[in-house]
Protein backbone atom coordinates (compact mmCIF):
# COMPACT_ATOMS: atom_id res chain seq x y z
CA UNK A 1 0.00 0.00 0.00
CA UNK A 2 0.97 3.34 -1.01
CA UNK A 3 1.26 6.07 1.76
CA UNK A 4 2.04 9.92 0.78
CA UNK A 5 2.43 12.16 3.86
CA UNK A 6 2.39 15.58 3.32
CA UNK A 7 2.66 19.36 5.01
CA UNK A 8 0.80 22.56 4.54
CA UNK A 9 2.77 25.16 6.28
CA UNK A 10 4.48 22.60 8.33
CA UNK A 11 7.67 20.36 8.08
CA UNK A 12 7.06 16.55 8.46
CA UNK A 13 9.61 15.13 10.47
CA UNK A 14 10.79 11.73 10.33
CA UNK A 15 9.20 10.53 13.58
CA UNK A 16 6.34 11.20 12.46
CA UNK A 17 6.69 9.16 9.20
CA UNK A 18 7.51 6.26 10.96
CA UNK A 19 4.92 6.72 13.62
CA UNK A 20 2.29 7.11 10.67
CA UNK A 21 4.33 3.54 8.71
CA UNK A 22 3.21 1.42 11.84
CA UNK A 23 -0.03 3.11 12.52
CA UNK A 24 -1.12 2.34 9.12
CA UNK A 25 -1.31 -1.76 9.67
CA UNK A 26 -4.76 -1.05 11.40
CA UNK A 27 -6.23 0.25 7.86
CA UNK A 28 -4.68 -2.64 5.97
CA UNK A 29 -6.26 -5.36 8.56
CA UNK A 30 -9.96 -4.07 7.95
CA UNK A 31 -9.52 -2.95 4.41
CA UNK A 32 -7.01 -5.26 3.05
CA UNK A 33 -7.84 -3.98 -0.40
CA UNK A 34 -6.91 -0.49 -0.11
CA UNK A 35 -4.06 0.79 -2.39
CA UNK A 36 -3.18 4.20 -1.25
CA UNK A 37 -3.29 6.36 2.05
CA UNK A 38 -2.88 10.38 1.82
CA UNK A 39 -2.04 12.06 5.38
CA UNK A 40 -1.90 15.45 4.96
CA UNK A 41 -0.88 17.77 7.98
CA UNK A 42 -2.12 21.37 8.44
CA UNK A 43 -0.44 23.32 10.91
CA UNK A 44 -2.65 26.59 12.26
CA UNK A 45 -0.37 29.87 13.13
CA UNK A 46 -3.03 31.39 14.74
CA UNK A 47 -1.62 31.50 18.82
CA UNK A 48 -5.68 31.52 19.87
CA UNK A 49 -5.93 28.14 17.97
CA UNK A 50 -3.08 26.21 19.88
CA UNK A 51 -5.44 23.67 20.89
CA UNK A 52 -6.21 22.91 17.57
CA UNK A 53 -3.00 23.61 15.89
CA UNK A 54 -2.26 20.66 13.91
CA UNK A 55 -5.06 19.09 11.81
CA UNK A 56 -4.57 15.66 10.11
CA UNK A 57 -6.35 14.70 7.36
CA UNK A 58 -6.73 10.93 5.88
CA UNK A 59 -7.92 9.62 2.68
CA UNK A 60 -7.56 6.23 1.73
CA UNK A 61 -8.31 4.54 -1.52
CA UNK A 62 -9.25 1.07 -2.44
CA UNK A 63 -10.15 0.67 -6.23
CA UNK A 64 -13.31 3.13 -6.92
CA UNK A 65 -13.73 3.21 -2.85
CA UNK A 66 -12.83 6.48 -0.85
CA UNK A 67 -12.76 6.96 2.83
CA UNK A 68 -12.18 9.92 4.77
CA UNK A 69 -11.47 11.37 7.78
CA UNK A 70 -9.80 14.28 10.09
CA UNK A 71 -9.02 15.58 13.35
CA UNK A 72 -7.16 18.36 14.89
CA UNK A 73 -5.62 19.00 17.84
CA UNK A 74 -2.55 20.35 19.90
CA UNK A 75 0.14 17.99 18.20
CA UNK A 76 0.15 16.26 15.32
CA UNK A 77 0.61 13.07 16.75
CA UNK A 78 -2.80 12.85 18.73
CA UNK A 79 -4.43 14.19 15.80
CA UNK A 80 -3.06 11.13 13.53
CA UNK A 81 -4.98 9.16 16.62
CA UNK A 82 -7.75 10.47 16.86
CA UNK A 83 -8.28 10.75 13.03
CA UNK A 84 -6.93 7.18 12.57
CA UNK A 85 -10.00 6.35 15.17
CA UNK A 86 -12.54 7.59 12.95
CA UNK A 87 -11.21 6.15 10.07
CA UNK A 88 -11.20 2.51 11.62
CA UNK A 89 -14.84 3.60 12.67
CA UNK A 90 -15.76 4.28 9.20
CA UNK A 91 -13.91 1.13 7.88
CA UNK A 92 -15.28 -1.47 10.16
CA UNK A 93 -19.05 -0.06 9.67
CA UNK A 94 -18.69 -0.02 5.90
CA UNK A 95 -17.53 -3.87 6.11
CA UNK A 96 -20.40 -4.87 8.56
CA UNK A 97 -22.27 -3.44 6.23
CA UNK A 98 -21.06 -5.52 3.19
CA UNK A 99 -21.55 -8.42 5.23
CA UNK A 100 -25.09 -8.01 5.95
CA UNK A 101 -25.39 -6.91 2.37
CA UNK A 102 -24.54 -10.80 1.40
CA UNK A 103 -26.20 -12.39 3.73
CA UNK A 104 -29.27 -10.94 2.18
CA UNK A 105 -29.65 -8.17 5.46
CA UNK A 106 -30.21 -4.52 4.63
CA UNK A 107 -29.61 -2.75 8.01
CA UNK A 108 -30.56 0.62 6.79
CA UNK A 109 -34.57 1.00 6.88
CA UNK A 110 -35.08 4.34 4.58
CA UNK A 111 -38.50 6.56 6.48
CA UNK A 112 -41.42 6.87 4.21
CA UNK A 113 -41.64 10.93 4.12
CA UNK A 114 -45.64 10.80 2.99
CA UNK A 115 -46.35 12.64 0.01
CA UNK A 116 -45.30 16.12 -0.37
CA UNK A 117 -47.46 18.52 -1.97
CA UNK A 118 -46.43 19.81 -5.02
CA UNK A 119 -45.12 24.25 -4.47
CA UNK A 120 -47.41 26.36 -6.92
CA UNK A 121 -45.06 27.61 -9.53
CA UNK A 122 -44.32 31.32 -9.86
CA UNK A 123 -44.00 33.19 -13.57
CA UNK A 124 -40.28 32.23 -14.63
CA UNK A 125 -38.42 35.31 -14.92
CA UNK A 126 -35.31 35.47 -17.07
CA UNK A 127 -31.82 35.26 -15.35
CA UNK A 128 -29.39 38.20 -15.64
CA UNK A 129 -26.51 37.37 -17.79
CA UNK A 130 -24.27 37.80 -14.83
CA UNK A 131 -26.10 35.43 -12.45
CA UNK A 132 -25.19 31.86 -11.19
CA UNK A 133 -28.36 30.19 -13.10
CA UNK A 134 -27.06 31.76 -16.52
CA UNK A 135 -23.88 30.27 -15.72
CA UNK A 136 -24.45 27.00 -14.80
CA UNK A 137 -24.59 25.81 -18.34
CA UNK A 138 -21.25 26.50 -19.26
CA UNK A 139 -20.09 24.42 -16.67
CA UNK A 140 -17.97 21.19 -17.88
CA UNK A 141 -17.74 18.41 -15.45
CA UNK A 142 -15.81 19.14 -11.90
CA UNK A 143 -15.52 22.75 -13.21
CA UNK A 144 -17.07 25.15 -10.59
CA UNK A 145 -18.16 28.95 -10.88
CA UNK A 146 -18.83 31.53 -8.06
CA UNK A 147 -21.31 34.61 -8.47
CA UNK A 148 -22.11 37.35 -6.72
CA UNK A 149 -25.60 37.95 -6.00
CA UNK A 150 -26.60 41.67 -7.20
CA UNK A 151 -25.11 44.10 -5.11
CA UNK A 152 -25.33 41.94 -1.93
CA UNK A 153 -21.73 40.45 -0.42
CA UNK A 154 -23.82 36.98 -1.13
CA UNK A 155 -21.53 34.74 -3.32
CA UNK A 156 -23.35 31.17 -5.18
CA UNK A 157 -20.77 28.69 -6.10
CA UNK A 158 -22.17 25.93 -8.66
CA UNK A 159 -20.37 22.96 -9.55
CA UNK A 160 -21.21 20.35 -11.78
CA UNK A 161 -20.56 16.60 -10.76
CA UNK A 162 -21.01 13.41 -12.64
CA UNK A 163 -22.22 10.86 -10.76
CA UNK A 164 -23.16 6.98 -11.73
CA UNK A 165 -26.44 6.17 -11.05
CA UNK A 166 -26.63 4.25 -7.47
CA UNK A 167 -29.05 1.98 -4.85
CA UNK A 168 -30.20 3.22 -1.96
CA UNK A 169 -27.54 1.16 -0.36
CA UNK A 170 -24.72 2.11 -2.65
CA UNK A 171 -25.51 5.42 -1.29
CA UNK A 172 -25.40 4.39 2.13
CA UNK A 173 -22.19 2.64 1.79
CA UNK A 174 -20.73 5.59 0.34
CA UNK A 175 -22.15 8.41 3.27
CA UNK A 176 -20.39 6.05 5.91
CA UNK A 177 -17.21 5.74 4.14
CA UNK A 178 -16.93 9.91 3.75
CA UNK A 179 -17.65 10.06 7.27
CA UNK A 180 -20.72 12.24 6.65
CA UNK A 181 -24.65 12.85 7.55
CA UNK A 182 -26.14 13.19 4.18
CA UNK A 183 -25.02 12.07 0.37
CA UNK A 184 -26.73 13.24 -2.79
CA UNK A 185 -27.21 10.57 -5.55
CA UNK A 186 -29.54 9.58 -8.29
CA UNK A 187 -31.93 6.61 -7.54
CA UNK A 188 -31.27 4.53 -10.48
CA UNK A 189 -34.13 2.51 -9.81
CA UNK A 190 -36.60 5.95 -9.98
CA UNK A 191 -33.95 8.08 -12.13
CA UNK A 192 -34.65 11.16 -9.63
CA UNK A 193 -32.06 12.98 -7.24
CA UNK A 194 -32.16 11.88 -4.03
CA UNK A 195 -30.45 12.14 -0.61
CA UNK A 196 -29.58 10.01 1.99
CA UNK A 197 -29.38 11.06 5.18
CA UNK A 198 -28.35 9.41 8.93
CA UNK A 199 -31.37 9.85 11.77
CA UNK A 200 -30.05 7.78 14.75
CA UNK A 201 -28.02 4.52 15.19
CA UNK A 202 -28.52 2.40 12.20
CA UNK A 203 -31.69 4.79 10.94
CA UNK A 204 -31.87 6.48 7.57
CA UNK A 205 -33.95 8.32 5.88
CA UNK A 206 -34.31 9.41 1.99
CA UNK A 207 -35.54 12.56 0.17
CA UNK A 208 -35.98 11.74 -3.60
CA UNK A 209 -36.70 15.01 -5.88
CA UNK A 210 -39.23 15.41 -8.66
CA UNK A 211 -41.47 17.68 -10.65
CA UNK A 212 -45.21 17.83 -10.18
CA UNK A 213 -45.84 17.06 -13.83
CA UNK A 214 -43.80 13.94 -13.36
CA UNK A 215 -45.38 12.43 -11.03
CA UNK A 216 -48.70 12.90 -13.11
CA UNK A 217 -47.33 11.21 -16.28
CA UNK A 218 -45.78 7.94 -13.90
CA UNK A 219 -49.57 7.72 -12.40
CA UNK A 220 -50.98 7.27 -15.67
Amino acid sequence: MEIIVTGRHTQIGQRFRDVVETKMNRVTTIAPDAQRVQIVVTHEGNPRQADTAKKVEITVRAGRTVARAEASSADEFSALDIALDKLTLRLRRSRDRRKDHRRGYNNAVPVDLGAVAPVAEEPAQEAPADSAEALATDLGPGESVEVQVGDTPIVIRRKLHIAEPMSIDEALYEMELIGHDFFLFVNKATGRPSVVYRRHGWSYGVFEIDTAENVKKAAK
